[in-house]
């Protein structure tokens, strides 16, 4: 690495992690206003909420990647342009693809850095951080929906017309067997409940129906306690429960939804791959910073900083739209997650072509 190198990667890293710790920090002050009076109502210990903020600083951080990452990568070069530093090394014979070379270095040590946050560390800490918001800040949860239908084996269904998640009861309960499109048996119940003590799920009366052929078989018991794959915290709150699993554990999850026929998959996938995608994202607007802030402005490095704002922003609102069209399956969440990244990239190619420097 060369003198030059060492000098911009210093700058550009020193910035970011600036820019990102002003960010954050005035977010968390403008949250904490928003929650106080939760905090109050509920009593909340000083050091409940300072760890709270602990946690969460780091899944603000990753968030806002996008912009600070931008705004350091426009800071840096406007100035260095201003400074006609930029002139002198691009007199001196240094390429402008040589002059990335310092950016593509910081970039990239910030996206693996973020790449190991958003896949381990942030949802360790979010595990924490959604916890305290349910129990402080959010509404008691009540699971509402009807007609449940959960493939709980490859031939084994179970159907609840309602699960009350307060006492741990499912109404109108139905295990059935299935054998391609001939029904094999079939256990119903009034109502199933679960014992926290056995680990079991317990029918005061049930009746079983099984199938031979055309021949039926009907038993009626006055007690049952059976193992399922299907437990209370199936039916607990989802909130914000993708942002809770590290990549290993999200893969498992995806692995039995898909298992399990669940029709919500989508925003699980696409948070997959938006794991993959943001650190590539890093550095493609990393580049477009460059390229953007590289000539020297009369006006001073404002409007260029304004820009890196704006385009950062407009890189945001390419990623929660393709995300809402993708959790609502009108696009492969594979192909969402990179949509930002592939309109940007030919953006930055744009900007290279185009822009002159």
């Amino acid at each position: 690495m060369k003198l030059l190198d060492k000098y911009i990667l210093k700058k550009f890293l020193s910035t970011y992690v600036f820019v990102v710790l002003i960010l954050v920090a005035v977010i968390c002050v403008i949250d904490f206003t928003e929650k106080n009076d939760d905090f109050i109502e509920h009593s909340v210990a000083v050091s409940e909420i300072l760890v709270y903020y602990l946690n969460l600083f780091p899944y603000w951080a990753n968030m806002l990647s996008p912009i600070t990452v931008f705004i350091a990568t426009v800071f840096v070069t406007a100035n260095l342009a201003s400074h006609t530093e930029i002139i002198a090394m691009l007199s001196s014979g240094i390429s402008f693809r040589r002059l990335l070379v310092p950016y593509l270095m910081g970039s990239s040590i910030i996206a693996v850095v973020i790449f190991g946050l958003i896949g381990w560390v942030i949802p360790n800490a979010n595990k924490k951080t959604v916890a305290f918001q349910i129990k402080y800040v959010k509404s008691p949860f009540t699971y509402d929906s009807r007609n449940i239908h959960i493939k709980v084996a490859p031939e084994t269904y179970v159907y609840m017309e309602s699960y009350n998640n307060t006492a741990n009861i499912g109404y109108n309960f139905a295990l059935e067997k299935i054998d391609g499109t001939k029904l094999k048996s079939k256990l119903t119940s009034s109502n199933i409940s679960w014992n926290s003590e056995l680990k079991k799920w317990h029918a005061d009366s049930y009746t079983l129906r099984t199938f031979n052929g055309e021949k039926e078989t009907l038993y009626k018991g006055t007690a049952l306690d059976t193992t399922l794959n299907l437990l209370p915290k199936d039916f607990e709150s989802t909130y914000k429960l993708e942002q809770t699993m590290t990549l290993p554990e999200l893969s498992r999850y995806i692995q039995e939804k898909r298992a399990r026929g669940a029709d919500d998959i989508e925003i699980y996938l696409i948070e997959k791959y938006e794991r993959f995608s943001y650190p590539f994202a890093i550095i493609i607007l990393t580049v477009i910073g460059v390229i953007l802030s590289a000539r020297k402005a009369r006006g001073g490095v404002g409007f260029q900083i304004a820009l890196g704002f704006l385009l950062a922003f407009v890189f945001i609102i390419f990623v929660i739209t393709s995300r809402s069209l993708a959790q609502v399956g009108d696009i492969d969440p594979k192909i969402a997650a990179w949509i930002p990244s592939i309109i940007f990239t030919g953006i930055g190619a744009l900007l290279y072509r185009y822009v002159p420097r």
